[in-house]
């Protein structure tokens, strides 16, 4: 049978084997007659095998630029290196020679925040030309401009002592320099690898003076003259064999989180799990079947399980680790007797101060927290205010935000309204943030906008028995089409509002990869780094 959530993770799949293509076959194969490997092929050969790779912000600028920047020229995100967590970021050299798009420093300024959130090495794989230049505007300057990433490199070298190891295997130009430079170890690839402020056009024209690239950047030159560079390998492979060599001699991560055993064959099959999800997202299932596919031998430890029902709290497991849950149920949630049902996926006075004293709990108890979102927002109308919804909400959301946790989200449906802030939207700086296919983000649905705008005028229609005016009616039309398009779940990948799209099957795994690599930082969890309580002694 197809479900939407079969479907949608079709068309996912579909966009990002393109998209994983980069700038495709001819450019792929050019990379290789230079004797280079590709950027996803190099982050293969430095990967221990049979790990996975986390891949943040794939769908970046997908659909901007005439398709011609996939995953923004940069792939970003979390591996697997000598048994430990690292962050990778390696320029795409078949896009645009690696060029720095105003996305790509998005892009690379999130995988420098992981490295920092988490306390894990970073790893960047070099092979740029510099800035797009057509686009320096969005490049160059600004608070978040690319010289943001040599600030980011500063604090984790000399505050937080985050290991930064760089391989130049390509061009490195310009203030792109810096990158590599302000690392703690580079190692260059003979032949293939240059880094200079100024490449030989440049000096000639600067100072008329004419120089080979190898003479005045190569890794013969930065190895032996001007002691830039500290390592220098014969080819890629070499070069990624050398940098495994290196994440093997850090120091020993912290003791992994996982503990226990448990049974995966009790989270169901591939079928049952895109099974979870009605066809059409309005309609209501229940939050602890799909619970039961994510966590360890599918049980959760529910805190106050008859209480404020809409809102699932519990303890868990995932691949061992201990979490805390927060959840939104779906449907119609009986009350209490003499009380009126409530409605699944609407927060409550009630609902927001039981999540708001279990996050507290998870924050005494050193928990981490993942909020699984399927939330249509707060409840509105005359009994929510006058039992004191803003106050409860307000709580809720101050108990979220200043969590010193790690804190994961996965938004498998609706993330509405103010009620995804509360669930650790993004903008209150979650370790990560992902979706399934079906994730719907924006302020409300297309339905209640709809209402929201264009209510008088259908009512009034109504009254006189007579139809919308066609002005209207074509407005309500482009209104349901811009929502629907926004709401997709690739619609906020391309944007960088969710770290990656993961599916069904895969949540487990990258849940737990992400929360090994949190749980590396024994916190605080606070913005994109905390400095040490005593920096110069650090």
């Amino acid at each position: 049978m197809t479900t939407r959530l079969r479907e949608l993770s079709t068309e996912v799949r579909e966009l990002e084997a393109r998209l994983r293509e980069g700038g495709g076959a001819d450019k792929i194969a050019r990379q290789h007659s230079q004797g280079k490997l590709t950027a996803r092929e190099r982050i293969a050969g430095i990967c221990d095998p049979e790990t996975r790779f986390l891949e943040i912000g794939l769908l970046v600028a997908y659909d901007q630029y005439d398709g011609q920047a996939p995953a923004a020229g940069v792939v970003t995100g979390l591996a697997t290196v000598c048994g430990r967590e690292v962050v990778i970021v390696a320029n795409d050299a078949t896009v645009k020679a690696g060029s720095w798009w105003p996305e790509t420093i998005k892009k690379m300024l999130r995988a420098q925040e992981i490295a920092m959130r988490c306390r894990i090495p970073i790893i960047y794989l070099v092979d740029s030309a510099g800035v797009n230049l057509p686009y320096q505007g969005g490049v160059f300057p600004g608070q978040y401009g690319a010289s943001r990433l040599f600030y980011y490199n500063s604090i984790m070298r000399k505050y937080l002592r985050i290991p930064q190891l760089a391989a130049v295997m390509g061009p490195c130009i310009a203030g792109g320099a810096y990158l590599p430079a302000l690392s703690d170890l580079i190692v260059m690839v003979k032949g293939t690898s240059f880094m200079g402020l100024g490449g030989p056009n440049l000096v000639k024209g600067a100072t008329g003076q004419t120089i080979d690239s190898e003479t005045l950047g190569g890794a013969s030159t930065h190895n032996e003259i001007s002691g830039v560079a500290h390592y220098s390998a014969d080819n890629d492979d070499a070069c990624l064999a050398k940098l495994r060599d290196l994440v093997s001699m850090l120091p020993p991560a912290r003791v992994d989180a996982s503990t226990g055993t448990w049974d995966a064959t009790k989270n169901g099959s591939t079928d049952t799990i895109y099974d979870l999800l009605p066809t059409d997202h309005r309609m209501s299932y229940d939050m602890h079947a799909l619970l039961r596919v994510i966590l360890d031998d599918s049980r959760i430890y529910e805190f106050q399980s008859g209480l404020a029902r809409e809102m699932i709290c519990g303890d868990a497991r995932i691949q061992g680790i201990g979490v805390g849950v927060i959840a939104n149920q779906r449907g119609l949630i009986k009350g209490r007797p003499g009380e009126k049902p409530r409605f699944g996926g609407i927060i409550y006075a009630e609902s927001a101060e039981k999540v708001a004293y279990f996050i507290d709990r998870c924050d005494r108890e050193r928990i981490p927290i993942v909020f699984i979102q399927d939330v249509s927002g707060f409840m509105v109308g005359p009994e929510a205010e006058h039992e004191g919804i803003i106050r409860a909400g307000a709580r809720f959301v101050e108990a979220m935000a200043t969590a010193r946790v790690p804190k994961i989200v996965l938004t498998v449906n609706h993330a509405s309204g103010a009620g995804y802030y509360a669930m650790a939207g993004q903008g209150f700086d979650p370790d990560f943030i992902f979706s399934w296919p079906t994730g719907r983000m924006a302020v409300m649905e297309g339905e209640a906008a709809v209402q929201a705008v264009h209510g008088p005028a259908i009512e009034g229609a109504k009254a006189k028995g007579q139809h919308v005016p066609k002005a209207t009616s074509d407005s309500i039309a482009e209104m349901r089409a811009d929502y629907e398009h926004q709401l997709d779940a690739k619609y906020a990948g391309a944007r960088g509002f969710i770290d990656a799209i993961v599916y069904p099957e895969d949540t487990r795994d990258l849940l737990a990869l992400a929360l090994r690599a949190s749980l590396q930082n024994p916190g605080p969890h606070l913005g994109p780094f905390v400095l040490p309580a005593h920096v110069d002694d650090a």
